[in-house]
């Protein structure tokens, strides 16, 4: 009976320890979709035409003014509203994670692609070359925050 308890634990230990296919075509698949598929497609479908696209105005103050309002904006505005809430009693920490993931976090949310280019449209409809500028100012933001957040995030312990 010992001896039999034992190849049954054998054989648990062993299709755990295996992975669906799927399981494993997904994790194959993960990083070239994260980091190659999803920022392409976003770059296509963002509509943005590098190319006519100045060095003047890649620096410009609606591409610079858009990129900073995603990062700092977002985190301050989250950060803040959140704290806030917190510290009046009306909600927890989410999760029950610290000061600096909370921080991570609101850096992160400044990754809100559609949302910013529909209202880019919106603003500038009537001007290509503005919401061109726009659209970049969106890409470069977003990829600001991502980074900015992942930074924050990797850096800062987790609590449990």
């Amino acid at each position: 009976v010992a001896r039999d308890s034992e190849d049954v634990l054998r054989i648990e230990r062993t299709l755990a320890a295996r992975q669906a296919p799927l399981a494993r075509f997904d994790a194959l698949l993960h990083p070239w979709v994260a980091f190659g598929v999803m920022p392409l497609f976003a770059l296509v479908n963002s509509g943005v035409e590098i190319g006519g696209l100045s060095p003047e105005r890649i620096g410009g103050g609606v591409v610079v003014g858009t990129a900073v309002a995603l990062v700092a904006g977002k985190l301050a505005g989250i950060f803040a509203f959140t704290a806030a809430a917190v510290k009046l009693g009306l909600a927890p920490i989410p999760g029950g994670a610290g000061w600096a993931k909370l921080l991570g976090v609101s850096a992160v949310a400044g990754i809100g692609f559609t949302v910013a280019l529909f209202i880019a449209g919106l603003a500038f409809a009537d001007q290509p070359a503005l919401l061109d500028e726009a659209k970049l100012g969106i890409l470069v933001g977003s990829l600001a925050a991502g980074v900015v957040g992942a930074i924050v995030l990797r850096a800062t312990p987790v609590v449990r």
